[in-house]
């Protein structure tokens, strides 16, 4: 386990990381707060939101905070596998011979950003997926490794569904955590207002690279964590499983499927980075209260009963965490 000082100055880059982000970013310190627990851990996040809240721009501030490359893939119905991984394509070598070259597809960045990943077919949303779980890129039997740290950013506009791909449940459960982007309020609207439309706008500068997510990464796994809190993470994985002996009453009444593996190995490592992003070197039930949303809002999947009556992710998952004890008894 890293001795206290490691712990402190943990803190200490997380602070001022979420500081530079505030120069170009107003509000949101909780989704911000969120999407560096997922790149700490390494986890992939889906931002949704409606169009206009900044999720660009936020992801396009990260990786200047944090002196990554950064690339941007805009999905759309026409796009095709090769457009993000890149392809072969015929070049002259020394010789003049003509030699099969690989071109790079943008996908090779540290910070991708899958805007509006949604609108693109199945088969380009699949593209993703290696890359997304194993960090490699395979294009005609041979395998290219991305270059670390790497995480895929993605959003969705949940307004327009016209024409869109909804991604399946193999593909969501490969990202980390899902987000809900809400709308600013009154105040942070006029500092957005203020900053945008001034003669000069602020930039944020980079205060971490690379080596230090690696690094803090690293620390965050050394975090313990008790018996008790461990489990408790896991009986709310098993309790959104209606077959399940702890199966949740609000899982019986209004969940389809439950939750993954994914989820209980996120939920864990999320709680071990959230204990550190509170100055603290052990995880609390809180912690993992605190994850649960993101974790499980979309690995878990409503049923016709809880549509009908106005029930969403949202509300079933407050509900299972005053349903599944911390002790493993029974409420009430």
């Amino acid at each position: 386990m890293s001795d206290e000082k490691t712990i402190k100055e943990f803190h200490v880059q997380v602070k001022a990381i979420q500081t530079e982000i505030a120069t170009e970013m107003v509000g949101q310190e909780k989704i911000v707060r969120q999407l560096l627990i997922a790149i700490i851990c390494g986890g992939n996040v889906l931002l949704e939101g409606v169009p206009g809240l900044g999720k660009t721009r936020l992801v396009r501030t990260l990786g200047r905070v944090l002196d990554l490359q950064f690339s941007r893939i805009q999905f759309t119905p026409d796009l095709m596998p090769a457009d993000v991984t890149g392809t072969n394509i015929v070049m002259k070598d020394a010789a003049g011979q003509n030699v099969f070259t690989f071109q790079k597809g943008p996908v090779f960045s540290n910070i991708v950003l899958a805007d509006e990943i949604n609108r693109a077919t199945p088969k380009t949303q699949s593209a993703l997926l290696e890359a997304m779980q194993e960090h490699t890129v395979s294009v005609s039997g041979e395998s290219h490794h991305l270059p670390e740290p790497f995480f895929v950013l993605a959003t969705q506009n949940p307004m327009e569904q016209e024409g869109t791909y909804p991604l399946p449940e193999a593909q969501l459960d490969r990202f980390f955590f899902k987000l809900w982007v809400e709308f600013p309020k009154l105040d942070e609207l006029r500092q957005i207002v203020d900053m945008t439309t001034g003669v000069a706008e602020k930039q944020a500068k980079s205060v971490a690279g690379g080596d230090a997510i690696l690094q803090m990464r690293a620390v965050a796994k050394e975090v313990p964590i008790a018996d008790a809190v461990r489990d408790y993470a896991l009986r709310l994985v098993l309790s959104t499983h209606s077959d399940s002996d702890i199966a949740a009453p609000v899982t019986k009444q209004f969940l389809r499927y439950g939750a993954s593996p994914r989820a209980a190995q996120a939920m864990i490592l999320a709680a071990k980075a959230q204990a550190l992003f509170e100055g603290r070197y052990n995880v609390s039930f809180d912690d993992v209260r605190y994850v649960a949303y993101p974790v499980l809002r979309h690995r878990i999947v409503c049923n016709f009963e809880a549509l009908s009556k106005g029930e969403t992710t949202e509300t079933v998952i407050a509900r299972l965490l005053t349903e599944v004890t911390q002790t493993g008894g029974k409420n009430g």
